[in-house]
Parts: structure tokens; sequence; C-alpha cells
């Protein structure tokens, strides 16, 4: 295909007729291969890029192998196919040539080309000067008709931006009602694009040029639908912000942010794998060597890869949330923000530890937030010289004490004389209360530790102190015996 219209582009028309499969004379080859030049020029769709550059051909046509489709033209009779075939030689190596049933649609073909040809109104410069075979028109009309097909749909956008700005203020009858943009940039992007082929198709320029307005379509086209896949990533974390702003779900945000991040890289490194596919590159060793380098990022971003890992199973999980009251290993204090990597603590000593989320999704974590009770145990030891009786006034008393407390859970309350110590006789204290918050069960239990102390003082009864009893042995001839409390 190049060799034909090289040659038959510089006129070299004894040249462009070997590309010929016909059996007419030297000077009937060389009118078909003009004409069938000019059809290929005015008329083929602009998708040299996607002929088959193997020698066996694209084997489009398992019928036939030996025939390989160049492409469609549309004509009054139906649709004509261009079709090259390989010729078997006497010597050497099969050939590709113009296929005979082609050529004989072409002079029906090159009578239908009667499309108006803007060469032949512009001025001889702009037509005879050309740059990479292409003429000075073709690359001013490129150039300068994008801005300008960019700008028709800006204003375009503008237009039917107030449009429906007037519409929705007198619908929802807000006055300050933001107006609503109805074609985006990404948008306006595609429209120019399809404008582009459409103007390609309609516009009887050369193939060279089709060629050149349809890979600049396409390029158009696939910018435009990279910038719109961005544009709804961000839409996405914007309604994922608006949906958890103030519910405490820093780590959902911020795995929202990771993933649009994420998405726009992705789309942006697909658009360009699409773009150098479509120029005719191999992105097969492009994958192969991502694919390594991926391993060794992979590799070398391990413990990174761990924490961020970790971080999205804390959010997923809900394990943490940012206000609960988390002890960590040797680390205590209230989480103030969870990231992709790692957590911030507040501890007791208002210092701020980072703790990498991997060490935290591996760790065992006592989230005292999430409890539902506090313990309220303690040991009382009564001093010895105690009776029966006030030990069982004091058993009881506590137990009222906590049975009647509007915060205590009545079915845990517990109070039983435990042993005898050493130095004391111990009461067993135990029931679980309801408390907001640490600090609101710390001031009950120093009521409650009040009021048992006066329970213990209403019977009669003394709170130990730790002491022991010594035993002196009295010595030979004496038959005293001496006690000393220490």
């Amino acid at each position: 295909m190049l060799g034909f219209l090289t040659a038959a582009h510089r006129g070299d028309n004894a040249t462009a007729a070997r590309y010929l499969r016909t059996r007419k004379s030297d000077e009937s080859a060389e009118e078909m291969a003009q004409q069938l030049f000019v059809v290929l020029d005015r008329r083929l769709p602009a998708k040299l890029n996607e002929l088959s550059e193997r020698p066996e051909g694209s084997q489009a046509l398992p019928a036939d192998p030996n025939l390989d489709l160049v492409g469609t033209i549309d004509s009054s009779s139906g649709r004509v196919q261009i079709l090259i075939e390989r010729v078997k030689r006497s010597q050497g190596p099969p050939i590709w040539l113009f296929s005979s049933k082609t050529l004989a649609a072409i002079p029906d073909l090159y009578q239908e080309v009667n499309a108006v040809d803007p060469e032949a109104i512009l001025p001889a410069f702009l037509v005879d000067t050309r740059i990479l075979r292409i003429s000075l028109f073709e690359w001013l009309a490129l150039l300068a008709g994008l801005p300008l097909l960019y700008l028709v749909a800006s204003l375009l956008n503008w237009l039917l931006r107030h449009a429906a700005g007037i519409l929705l203020q007198r619908w929802r009858q807000r006055p300050a009602q933001r107006y609503p943009e109805v074609l985006p940039a990404p948008v306006r992007l595609l429209l120019l694009a399809l404008a582009m082929q459409w103007a390609a198709s309609r516009i009887a320029l050369p193939l060279v040029a089709r060629q050149l307005w349809s890979r600049a379509a396409t390029m158009v086209a696939i910018a435009g639908g990279v910038w719109v896949v961005i544009r709804l990533n961000r839409w996405g974390e914007g309604y994922i912000y608006r949906r958890y702003k103030g519910r405490n779900s820093t780590g959902v945000l911020s795995i929202a942010r990771f993933a649009r991040r994420a998405a726009d890289v992705a789309a942006m490194f697909v658009g360009v794998l699409v773009a150098l596919h479509y120029l005719g590159m191999n992105v097969g060793a492009a994958l192969a060597g991502l694919g390594v380098g991926g391993i060794a990022v992979a590799l070398a971003a391990q413990k990174t890869l761990e924490n961020v890992i970790g971080g999205v199973s804390l959010v997923m999980d809900q394990t943490v949330r940012v206000g609960d009251w988390l002890k960590v290993a040797d680390t205590q204090g209230t989480v103030e923000h969870i990231g992709l990597r790692s957590i911030r603590i507040r501890t007791s000593e208002r210092t701020v530890v980072s703790v990498p989320n991997g060490q935290v999704a591996n760790a065992s974590l006592e989230d005292f937030a999430v409890r539902d009770k506090f313990w309220f145990h303690h040991i009382i030891g009564l001093r010895y010289g105690a009776t029966a009786e006030q030990v069982r006034a004091v058993v009881a008393g506590l137990g009222k004490l906590l049975s009647e407390h509007s915060a205590a859970d009545r079915e845990s309350v517990a109070v039983r004389l435990l042993r005898f110590g050493a130095s004391s006789m111990d009461v067993e204290v135990f029931a679980y209360l309801f408390a907001d918050n640490p600090r609101h069960f710390l001031e009950m239990q120093g009521e409650l530790l009040l009021r048992a102390m006066e329970v213990i003082e209403a019977a009669g009864a003394q709170i130990a102190l730790p002491s022991q009893i010594m035993h002196i042995a009295p010595s030979e001839g004496q038959n005293a015996v001496s006690a000393a409390r220490v």
C-alpha cells in the first residue's frame, strides 16, 4: 500500500502499475493505476495504521488466506471491498498485488469521485508548499481548525450553561442557584474529536491528510476519554467526602483519596497504552517491562505496601475509630488520625505517637472506647476483732449499696467474704457500672468508695491496715507470755 501510494503520488504510474494484478497493456495499466490512486486518495477510509505488516497478512478472510482486506468504499451500487491478493511467482517469495476483482470496480468508482476539490479554489502556494508530504493548507487547517472547533464548543457550553441556570432558578425559585456546566471540558474534547472525524469523512481531502486528521481525532478522543474518567473519579471522591464528612471517618476519606489517585494514574497509563497501540507500537514489551518493574517496586516498598494494606483493613473492618482510647503494645492514648500509612495517638502526656498500620494490624489491640460497662472491683480488708455479726452487716450493707445504685448492673452485683488474710478479713466487692466515659466511671467509683466507708463505720467494723502479731516465748522459770502487735 505504501509503495503504491508513494509511486502514484509522485506521478510514477509505471511503477504504480506494477502493484496491480492485471493483464492490460502498459498504458491501460498506468491509467488504471492513476484511477485507483484517485479513488483511494479520495474515498478510502483513513485506517492505514491498521494494516498488517506480517508477510502472511492479517488473515481477515479465513475462506481465502491469499486475500487481505484493505478497506471498504461506499458507492451507489453498494460497498466495494478493496482487496489485495498474494500472488506466487516462479522465482522469489510471493508478493501482494491489488486483486483483479477490485480493479474491475475501479472505473465506476472513479466516475463517482465528484466531490469538490478544495485545492482547486485555494492559492497555489498553500497547495504546492508541502511539509512531510502534507500541503501547507492542510497543516493550517489542522493547527487553526482544532482551536476554532474547541472555541465553538466552549461558546456552546456557555450558552447552554446560562440557559440551564435560568431554568433551574425559575424551577427551584432560588436566585443564587449556581449555573451547571452542561458541556465540561472533557466532553468538549470528545465532541471535537467527533467533529474532526465527521469533517475528514465529508471533505474531499487526500488520504494522507485524512490519515493525519484521523490520528489527531483519535488522540483527542483518547485524551478526552481519560479526562472524563479523571473527572468521574473526582466526583466520586467528592461524593464520598460529603457523605462521610463529620462522622469521624478519616480512614474512609484517606482510602477514597488514595483510590482516586490510583484510578487517575491507571486511566492515564491505559490511555498512553491505547495511543501507542493505535500508532502501531508494540505495547506487549511495555507491559512485560511494567510487570518486572512492578515486582521490583513491590519488593522495595514492601513495608509501605504492608502499611497501606493494613490501613485499608483497619478502615474496612472498622477496628479503630478516631476518638477511641486505644492501647497498642506499650502505647496508650486517644486516636487522632487514621491514615493509609499510620495512625496517630495522643498519649496522656499530650505527646503524639505514630504507629505504622502494619504493626497495628498484627498487634493485639485493647480498645477502651467500645466498653459497654465498667468493672467496679475492690478487695476491702476488715480488721480482726470484728464480730461475725459486724462482718455480715458490712457484706449486706455493701450489697444493698450497689444493688440500689442507678448505674449498677444488678445481675452482676456480688459481695462476699473472700478469705481470712494475713492481716485482715477480705471482703470482695464486684459489680459492673454503666458509664458514658472513663471520667464518669471514676466519679461514680469515688462516691461509692466513700459510701462503702460509711457502711463499714455504721456496722462498727474498721478497715484493716497491714500488720503482724509477734508472740514472744517465755524464758525458763517464767510462766508469763507477752505479745506485741507491730
